[in-house]
């Protein structure tokens, strides 16, 4: 999840304003969890059934399961 659509319990601003020392800390810890997660969660849905539609087929090309042509 990211932290611009989140809203502090404590001061009811967006967490991504850091106007309270508690939003302050939530949006440290979610920046720092966003490591490769952060990454995966910008790819869009239709690129992963590319990607994997991809994937499948480099694989039947590899075990001779589809011949191309």
């Amino acid at each position: 999840m990211t932290y611009d659509r989140l809203v502090c319990a404590n001061c009811a601003a967006p967490v991504s304003e850091g106007r309270c020392p508690v939003c302050r800390a939530s949006r440290e810890r979610l920046q720092q969890q966003s490591g490769l997660t952060g990454l995966f969660a910008q790819v869009s849905p239709a690129t992963l059934v590319v990607l994997l539609v991809a994937l499948i087929a480099v694989g039947l090309l590899a075990t001779g399961g589809l011949t191309p042509g």
